[in-house]
């Protein structure tokens, strides 16, 4: 299994990247700190003293401005694939009262930051529902169902995937080459030629392997979606083992 285009929108606007705000017939873009709450809607924390502020203020009496926000997938390591990009859009209203409160209990929960406390005085939350979400990755850009984004989950090891992979290749590193080259079926090589985890997801982990001028790419399939990071651990755990068991299928990319 991989991850559905759905999902790779959902991780990368989750609020653990970079985004960028375009507010429709406004200069810009601007930067801004944004999550998505459970159900996917974007919450965008927002000084009150700030050029996103103003583009953001409803003209002509309206309530709502159109607004797009831009995430684009920062890889874990030099060398490693892109997820690609995402747009979602919507209207972008400012939240108010018991409305604001629940919204910065659900921006906490993904960036627990001190200046949620300073909403309605120095910040101000706006949220939006999307309405509409892009995927582009190698050039192709994909609509995805507005249903469909909302119903996906963020992935639960984007957040953590770089300390993940360090990890492997820093404190595992014999034994990880060991047992990708046997599920992989590849010989010894010769230097710089090892197998190396260079992505993972809940579904599985990507593998680079190969001469330098000539990489190559396996996606290995973990038995069962992983829900949290810790599960990488324990499904590791034969692997780091001497003697290592067989929990993947190989899938040549």
């Amino acid at each position: 299994m991989r991850p559905s285009p759905a999902e790779i929108v959902r991780t990368l606007v989750a609020g653990r990247l970079p985004g960028l705000v375009h507010v429709a017939h406004r200069p810009g873009p601007h930067h801004a700190r944004h999550v998505t709450d459970p159900d996917g809607r974007v919450l965008l924390l927002v000084p009150v003293v700030s050029d996103l502020a103003a583009a953001l203020r409803p003209v002509d009496g309206g309530s709502d401005v159109p607004t797009v926000l831009d995430v684009l997938d920062l890889p874990p390591s030099a060398g490693a694939p892109s997820l690609g990009r995402a747009w979602v859009s919507g209207w972008a209203t400012p939240l108010h009262g018991a409305e604001a409160r629940a919204a910065a209990l659900d921006f906490a929960a993904v960036e627990p930051t001190g200046d949620l406390l300073d909403v309605g005085t120095r910040f101000r939350l706006f949220g939006f529902e999307v309405v509409e979400a892009r995927w582009e990755r190698a050039g192709a850009v994909r609509r995805i169902d507005p249903g469909a984004y909302a119903e996906a989950e963020p992935d639960p090891l984007h957040a953590a995937e770089g300390g993940l992979l360090a990890d492997l290749a820093d404190q595992h590193a014999d034994r990880m080459v060991t047992y990708l080259r046997r599920q992989l079926g590849l010989a010894d090589g010769g230097p710089g030629t090892a197998p190396q985890v260079v992505r993972l997801d809940r579904y599985g982990m990507l593998v680079a392997y190969g001469r330098p001028a000539a990489r190559r790419r396996a996606r290995l399939t973990f038995p069962r979606p992983l829900a949290e990071p810790a599960d990488l651990a324990r499904l590791l755990r034969p692997v780091l083992r001497p003697c290592a068991g067989t929990p993947h299928r190989a899938e040549h990319a």
